[in-house]
């Protein structure tokens, strides 16, 4: 029996563009299974991004549904979305890390929401930082990293609420290509202790690494493969 943490149904999403409606996507229907690793292909345009906005609750549906560990999350008022949205860890391309705070006070800050005490934050943003990587680098800010630097920060902020699964959108686009194979290993490693993740990329080389790839065109999942 399939144990999901995920379940998009009939995932419609229309944006307007001044008068005019454009669909993003047009009936979704996705399958997440505790512990999988997906990616999720396609071109720019095809509603990769946007799917995993509906996935992360970052957005809502025009019509159809957002299953997380069986909560239906439409049914939710705006503090229980939130509430849903701090189990969720967050990846992006461009990093998004606070310019002013050093990588521990990155980490350090999405802790702080829940209320955990501040030598709980510490130790806790520590451990993540040297899961992946980072023991030597903990007080250089993001200015004094690399690339890969700052993305293995992102990635340890996005494990910081032990989160119940890893959303990650172009997690290796703006970093070169043997950075990306070191990021991709260590998101790899993470997988194999538990983390459900699921990778949006439009690098076949990245999809490849996943356990499953689903092809999207046109707001629709055109092919789903076992790698």
């Amino acid at each position: 029996m399939k144990t999901l943490t995920l379940e998009t149904i009939n995932l419609r999403k229309t944006y307007m563009q001044g008068k005019i409606p454009v669909s993003a996507l047009k009936g979704v229907n996705l399958e997440v299974e505790k512990g999988d690793f997906i990616a999720i292909l396609g071109p720019s345009g095809s509603g990769k991004s946007t799917l995993l906005n509906m996935i992360g609750i970052l957005d809502r549906p025009t019509e159809g549904q957002v299953f997380i560990e069986g909560t239906d999350t439409s049914k939710l008022n705006d503090n229980e979305l939130a509430d849903l949205r701090r189990q969720i860890g967050f990846v992006f391309q461009f990093f998004n890390l606070i310019p002013r705070l050093n990588a521990i006070g990155n980490v350090e800050l999405t802790l702080a929401i829940p209320g955990v005490g501040k030598a709980e934050r510490r130790k806790r943003a520590e451990e993540l930082l040297e899961t992946v990587g980072l023991k030597e680098r903990v007080h250089h800010k993001p200015n004094e990293l690399s690339g890969g630097e700052r993305q293995r920060v992102a990635i340890a902020r996005a494990l910081a609420n032990n989160p119940k699964f890893l959303l990650m959108d172009e997690p290796t686009g703006n970093i070169d290509s043997n950075t990306a194979k070191e990021i991709m290993n260590l998101v790899k490693g993470l997988n194999e202790k538990g983390v459900t993740t699921i990778v949006v990329t439009h690098d076949q080389s990245i999809a490849l690494q996943a356990k499953r790839s689903v092809q999207m065109l046109d707001g629709v999942i055109i092919k789903e493969t076992v790698n």
